[in-house]
């Protein structure tokens, strides 16, 4: 799932290739991935595109005075093509979801992987209009998102820190990858209560949260959007690879499996040196 690097570095792409031109044309193939009606897609078509934002994982393009907003969702993408087939795509069973066609060529395709369908677009007159855009918590990367803010989120939540760390109304644009990394960092389990931190442990969290994040998107930064996911995963050091050494200590990367994700984490680094029971009410083994 593209999180709040990958989207960035996105933001920065569209910025820079779609600011300034012109959409000629909107072909949604899947009806599943419009989320809104009225103002239909094909109210973008004439008009000039604007900057394009990030909120937390959504991306909001200006088009006129109108916003192509989209999510990604778990295994969709934003593919860039400086030239687009002559023929106008048709709806089947392919990844393609969505395309936008550019005046003078060029455009971009949203895409979507597997059978679980949950990419959506929105055309929206205010991005705060998508309920997702609405409820989010504070950027992690905003300048007002201080050590005192962090901390203020944490109190009172009886919560594992991992679930908190991916709730998008509490902390906006943090997903499953970048929450384990966060918490290797910190030399945290994922399962401890996050209103059981105390000062020391809070600071400790909240610096990993933001040198993670930042070193992430300073490896995206000037990605062309083909190879972000590449460089995703290039700098992960231990989502995604159970069975791996952990680079800080040698101990082998763990992983605990849930219905539909998984975690990865350190025992050396992170739970005293105790596997976690890989259930899904996962608690450290006595």
């Amino acid at each position: 799932m593209p999180e709040l690097p990958e989207v960035e570095a996105l933001r920065e792409y569209l910025d820079e290739h779609l600011t300034g031109r012109v959409v000629e044309r909107v072909h949604p193939l899947a009806v599943s991935v419009l989320k809104t009606y009225d103002p239909p897609v094909t109210a973008l078509e004439g008009k000039p595109a604007g900057t394009t934002a990030r909120y937390g994982k959504f991306l909001a393009m200006a088009v006129g005075e109108l916003h192509l907003v989209t999510h990604l969702a778990r295994a969709g993408w934003l593919r860039w093509q400086d030239t687009l087939p002559a023929q106008p795509p048709r709806p089947g069973k392919g990844p393609l979801a969505l395309r936008v066609a550019l005046e003078g060529g060029g455009g971009f395709d949203l895409t979507e992987a597997g059978t679980q369908k949950r990419l959506a677009v929105y055309v929206v007159h205010d991005p705060q209009e998508v309920p997702g855009i609405a409820r989010l918590g504070p950027d992690p990367l905003a300048e007002a998102f201080g050590r005192d803010a962090f901390a203020t989120l944490l109190a009172g939540e009886r919560r594992q820190i991992k679930g908190v760390l991916r709730d998008q109304s509490v902390v906006a644009g943090i997903g499953n990858a970048y929450s384990d990394e966060i918490l290797h960092r910190a030399k945290v389990s994922p399962f401890k209560l996050a209103a059981s931190f105390d000062e020391e442990q809070t600071t400790l969290l909240y610096e990993a949260v933001q040198d993670t994040l930042r070193e992430a998107v300073g490896r995206a930064h000037g990605v062309a959007a083909g190879q972000l996911k590449a460089e995703k995963k290039s700098g992960l050091r231990v989502h995604g690879r159970d069975g791996e050494p952990c680079p800080v200590c040698g101990d082998t990367v763990r992983s605990v499996s849930f219905a539909d994700s998984s975690l990865q984490y350190c025992p050396t680094c992170q739970t005293g040196g105790k596997p976690l029971a890989d259930r899904r009410l996962s608690r450290l083994l006595k």
